[in-house]
């Protein structure tokens, strides 16, 4: 009986999904980098573009069974590894691949 269950959870069948990540600097903190590419906006004689803030774009592929586990799966890749919470915010979006 448990090599028979055993086969079922073999056979499910994973879907895969695309995982779209934005990882930006915390509104609070400042963004040397987006402050620099500000200014040179200026001396390029695009002085309408202020407030510019630089982050980062994250797209990673999920075998998972259900849209659901992906988003938990990609949520925890964000948390553990990808972003730093301290300073960084994200938003994340999963749909099939």
């Amino acid at each position: 009986m448990a090599r028979l269950a055993a086969k079922r959870v073999k056979n499910i069948r994973h879907m895969k999904f695309k995982a779209e990540i934005d990882v930006m600097p915390l509104e609070a903190l400042l963004d040397p980098q987006g402050k620099a590419v500000g200014q040179s906006m200026k001396n390029l004689g695009l002085a309408e573009i202020t407030n510019v803030r630089i982050g980062k774009h994250i797209r990673l592929f999920i075998d998972a069974k259900s849209q659901d586990v992906a988003e938990v799966k990609a949520q925890e890749a964000c948390k553990k590894l990808l972003v730093n919470e301290i300073m960084e915010g994200f938003t994340c979006r999963v749909e099939k691949a």
